[in-house]
């Protein structure tokens, strides 16, 4: 494939002179929101997503009730100021509305509804700067937040992105390789079984492509695994400090 950017130079760097192979810088926060259940803080590369749980309680409409199971509502947003566009989205983006639903169905795989009926559980994940991967970032990001909620669990859920450019696949887009338009293919996986909950492909990648982009990508989200745990056994221990003060 080629493009006006270039994407990987001959010295095998890419524009943000990571490796083909190479996460962005992650950085994690837990419990970062006193009036939430559950929050957390993700930032990966320049792309910085906040989540916010609320739950299980009591749910606001009588419609959504259901009596074997905690009903969960996922809401996703970008922030006015969140691209160089600073142009105002609508809060019911229809693009905006498909990611959230992506994401509900994701969680809904690893999270234990069935210990809450009756009751309902909100994620909030707000995009507040994005450099491309603003949904893998939110679905690490809100594994985070659920498990600062206390809500059980089944396995962490990680996602990661990877695409395909000059015959090699490249870990992680950054904005600038989305918009060049390299297939990008984002996975949410589950690191404890090694399945696969989700795949979502932006644009056209050839058959024979598809399995080493997968399989890259899969790469990255037990990469990412380690990552999220190492935050939330530095939460726990910080907790436990505090408990035994």
């Amino acid at each position: 494939m080629s493009s006006r950017v270039e994407i990987v130079s001959p010295e095998g760097l890419r524009v943000d002179g990571r490796r083909p192979l190479e996460l962005r810088r992650v950085l994690t926060r837990i419990g970062v929101l006193s009036q939430a259940d559950g929050s957390a803080y993700v930032e990966q590369g320049n792309t910085k997503v906040l989540a916010a749980v609320y739950g299980p309680r009591e749910p606001v409409k009588r419609s959504g009730v259901q009596h074997d199971r905690a009903h969960m509502n996922v809401t996703y947003s970008l922030s006015s100021f969140s691209s160089g566009e600073r142009r105002q989205r609508a809060r019911k983006d229809r693009r905006l509305l498909e990611i959230g639903s992506q994401i509900k169905r994701t969680l809904e795989s690893v999270v234990t509804v069935t210990a809450y009926p009756r009751s309902e559980i909100d994620v909030y994940l707000q995009v507040l700067q994005t450099d491309g991967g603003g949904l893998h970032a939110a679905i690490n990001a809100a594994t985070l937040a659920l498990i600062d909620a206390g809500i059980p669990m089944t396995d962490y859920v990680c996602a990661c992105s990877a695409g395909w450019v000059n015959n090699q696949a490249i870990l992680d887009l950054n904005y600038l390789e989305e918009a060049a338009d390299v297939p990008t293919l984002t996975v949410g996986l589950l690191p404890k079984s090694g399945k696969i909950t989700m795949i979502s492909l932006e644009s056209r990648l050839h058959v024979d492509k598809l399995e080493a982009v997968i399989n890259l990508a899969s790469d990255g989200c037990h990469q990412l695994k380690e990552v999220l745990d190492d935050a939330v056994r530095e939460s726990t221990k910080k907790l436990a400090k505090t408990i035994l003060q």
